[in-house]
């Protein structure tokens, strides 16, 4: 099984650029997009067919054109549930749930920082909530795929100018101890368990030639239950792909 996750920054702008002959040709059994910024209304005849031979979930929130994320399964999934339950977070439209048999996959867009961290707190609170309801499901027995946009990197070794950005949202101390938290409380980051020195950056800036210079970071990740790791044949990320400021990145299972 192939799951895609990939940041489209704009459906309709990802379209426009040619992201769908993209996933058309790898064919991910199951693709996750974040920050669509559309409803299925909003696109145009010929842009929905490229996405109606799928199951599909969308959560677009309630701010137009802002944040969004939709889900489309070749396999039918058992059951999809948007947000999480807590109004504060599920209006920006951030979070799908689909179950399957094995395991209930989620679809997240982390909330960012903002430039001046006025909203780290709201980020961080993001992450306290998610994971609680992570620790009752794991409890319960259930295994978990977390993909998506995290809006963070989690070591140096996860983004080009590490020391230029001690500073910045995306790298601050609080925001990769919570990955911390994510990995004590039974989740492998399922590509750097994989690969372990490897560098590879999941998003670039639109600023200074970022992407010709791969001065980029690994905001997007697989975190998967440690119980379901020995299931993991690869996981892929195709920083080759245009189409958005972020590449996909592709779990095998």
């Amino acid at each position: 099984m192939h799951i895609t996750t990939w940041n489209v920054n704009g459906l309709r702008a990802a379209l426009r650029k040619g992201a769908a002959d993209w996933w058309e040709a790898a064919q991910p059994d199951v693709l996750c997009l974040q920050e669509i910024r559309a409803r299925p209304d909003q696109l145009t005849a010929d842009q929905r067919t490229r996405l109606e031979d799928s199951h599909f979930e969308w959560n677009p929130g309630q701010r137009a054109g802002y944040s969004g994320v939709a889900t489309f399964s070749r396999p039918e999934p058992l059951a999809s549930v948007k947000g999480m339950g807590e109004e504060r977070f599920d209006n920006e439209g951030r979070l799908i749930q689909t179950r399957y048999q094995d395991f209930t996959l989620f679809n997240i867009y982390f909330p960012n920082g903002s430039r001046d961290h006025s909203r780290v707190g709201f980020k961080l609170e993001f992450y306290a909530y998610l994971l609680d309801l992570c620790d009752r499901m794991h409890e319960a027995g259930e295994q978990i795929i977390l993909c998506g946009d995290f809006n963070t990197c989690h070591q140096e070794i996860d983004l080009k100018n590490h020391r230029q950005n001690s500073n910045s949202t995306g790298f601050l101390p609080e925001e990769r101890a919570w990955i911390d938290k994510y990995l004590e409380h039974g989740f492998v980051d399922a590509y750097r368990a994989l690969y372990p020195d490897r560098v590879q950056y999941t998003w670039w800036s639109n600023w200074g030639n970022a992407r010709q210079n791969n001065t980029g970071w690994r905001l997007d990740y697989f975190l998967i239950s440690e119980s379901l790791m020995p299931r993991v044949e690869d996981v892929v990320i195709h920083d080759e792909v245009v189409g958005s400021d972020h590449c996909p990145v592709t779990l095998v299972i």
